[in-house]
């Protein structure tokens, strides 16, 4: 159930979150555009989009939606195989119909079963991702560009040995803005005296001392000087014809064909996965642990594809790194998605030569430390903590995600939760207990309250296992649902194996429907009942397991 909150409640706090995932985004809707192969300011349009429309639509009040690196290959493939943006434009139009289709057939439901460690576990692979990515850029080292997620990189290299090129491309200027970009963010939150401007995000602040340190650098001709490539490139409109050059709106006229439509249903599908992924981890993040509506996080999705395509912008689904962005930030509710939608609106239209002279080396630093909060250690000690059954989803999804993609990873983690949910099934299925007495055993099988076909291959095996001449009472009377596979099983143990064998065996609790009968295999007249009442009588009951 989603908490209503007052969007204005607390303009604060929003005021100061929004103005740090503008500061975050902005860098990541442009690299997200440019490895596309879109216009740089489709990726902008796609934030606003994202931040004002979807975020007022939305019932997510931490989640940020925009251009996602997700889409990056599928938007790219397309817009090659289409022959024209326009055309590509038309696909997210009629995805954003689908998306919107799916919410009213409430296909947001299936986010309730992704596990809990999985979520957990793509948080602090995005993290680790988010660290090795940003690492190089905080170093000077650019070849990459911002917003990229996958252990592949367009220039050639991957995750890992884009660390390696650090050493023969750092930038010393870079590494400076960096390492006192990085002391302001600590110490922000840290020094008592700075508490004291809790309104002004320490985000800011280190943007701020980055631009003006670079300039100093600048104006004093030093070798320190960070150069146009290594900081934000965000296109400057010099007329009302360059702003009319931006809006494309789709090319209407190829709505029927088939190729729009693969790209179409590709985009709601993929784009609607991560969404409801990201939803899931959003609600994680969330201090006051409020639920979002998928169904109606679904519709809004789909209303914000739609209106970026008319306006010439990229698919966007829910972000979790403007997501975690937010929520360390301290955002209270959506507006603070929707305040920076409107900085990313206002920063084109007023200041894009100011936005210019940001480092990347300063973005790289506020994105390392959101990095670290996903992949903390303590979060991984905290599954070790828990056992294998909660670990091994957690760590190989982790893992996954880092060196294949988010949806690999988390696909791979619900395979492996889903098969240790079938093994502690078959584990469950009964409990198994041998009594030893002087003049012989007893084996006590009771069965679970579900024994599906699942159990069938545990039961089969338990049965062989129990040696001649021995004597088994098996329990359904807890039983509400046994598998008929599983009664064949028992049926045949009991009338042909253990007459075979001389094993006495006693059925109890079973349902008349079930056509066993619940009668005592006798033996000299001597029933199961007796020979435990003298085991009992004269105490010398050995072991149980």
């Amino acid at each position: 159930m989603t908490k209503k909150t007052n969007l204005f409640a607390n303009l604060k706090s929003d005021f100061a979150s929004g103005l740090v995932v503008f500061l975050v985004a902005l860098p990541l809707c442009l690299g997200i555009a440019m490895a596309s192969g879109a216009p740089l300011f489709s990726g902008i349009i796609a934030g606003v989009i994202g931040g004002i429309v979807v975020g007022y639509l939305s019932q997510s009040h931490i989640s940020v939606t925009g251009p996602a690196a997700g889409l990056t290959a599928i938007v790219l493939t397309a817009i090659t195989n289409l022959g024209a943006f326009d055309i590509f434009l038309t696909a997210v139009f009629i995805a954003g119909f689908i998306q919107l289709a799916l919410g009213f057939l409430k296909a947001g439901s299936i986010s309730n079963y992704f596990p809990t460690n999985v979520i957990e576990g793509m948080l602090a692979g995005i993290g680790i991702i988010i660290i090795l990515k940003q690492l190089p850029h905080a170093f000077g080292y650019d070849a990459d560009f911002e917003g990229d997620q996958s252990f592949a990189q367009v220039d050639g290299n991957n995750t890992l040995s884009s660390l390696f090129q650090i050493f023969d491309h750092f930038h010393l200027g870079a590494i400076i803005v960096s390492l006192f970009s990085l002391a302001i963010l600590i110490s922000w939150d840290k020094v008592a005296f700075l508490k004291k401007f809790k309104l002004v995000p320490g985000a800011l602040i280190a943007v701020i001392f980055g631009i003006a340190l670079n300039q100093i650098f600048i104006n004093s001709g030093s070798s320190l000087a960070i150069t146009k490539e290594h900081l934000v490139s965000l296109p400057i409109p010099e007329s009302l014809e360059d702003f009319k050059a931006i809006i494309v709106v789709p090319n209407f006229s190829q709505i029927i064909n088939p190729d729009v439509w693969t790209v179409a249903v590709t985009i709601a599908i993929v784009a609607s996965v991560e969404t409801l992924l990201c939803i899931e981890a959003s609600d994680r993040l969330d201090q006051q642990k409020r639920y979002t509506n998928t169904n109606v996080e679904l519709k809004a999705q789909g209303v914000g594809n739609i209106v970026s395509s008319l306006l010439g912008g990229l698919p966007m689904t829910s972000v979790v790194v403007r997501s975690s962005a937010n929520s360390n930030a301290g955002a209270k509710s959506k507006m603070s998605t929707i305040i920076h939608g409107v900085f990313l609106l206002l920063s084109v239209l007023i200041i894009p030569a100011i936005l210019n002279k940001i480092p990347l080396a300063t973005l790289a630093t506020i994105l390392i430390l959101v990095g670290y909060r996903l992949a903390k250690p303590a979060t991984i000690k905290h599954f070790w903590e828990k056992g294998k059954y909660q670990f091994v989803p957690f760590i190989a999804t982790m893992v996954a995600v880092v060196v294949t993609d988010l949806l690999k990873g988390v696909m791979l983690g619900i395979i492996i939760s889903v098969i240790f949910v079938l093994k502690g099934n078959l584990k469950k299925a009964y409990s198994f207990k041998k009594e030893e007495y002087e003049d012989g055993d007893i084996i006590h099988i009771d069965l679970a309250q579900e024994v599906s076909f699942l159990n069938k291959a545990a039961i089969k095996q338990t049965l062989n296992d129990i040696p001649e001449n021995s004597r088994v009472i098996i329990n359904a009377h807890d039983t509400e649902y046994i598998a008929h596979d599983v009664l064949d099983l028992i049926r045949e143990f009991k009338e042909i194996r253990a007459h075979d064998q001389n094993i006495k065996v006693k059925l109890k609790g079973f349902k008349k429907a079930y056509q066993l009968e619940n009668t005592d295999e006798v033996s000299n007249h001597v029933t199961i009942e007796h020979y435990y009442d003298v085991a009992k009588r004269m105490m010398v009951k050995r072991e149980v397991f």
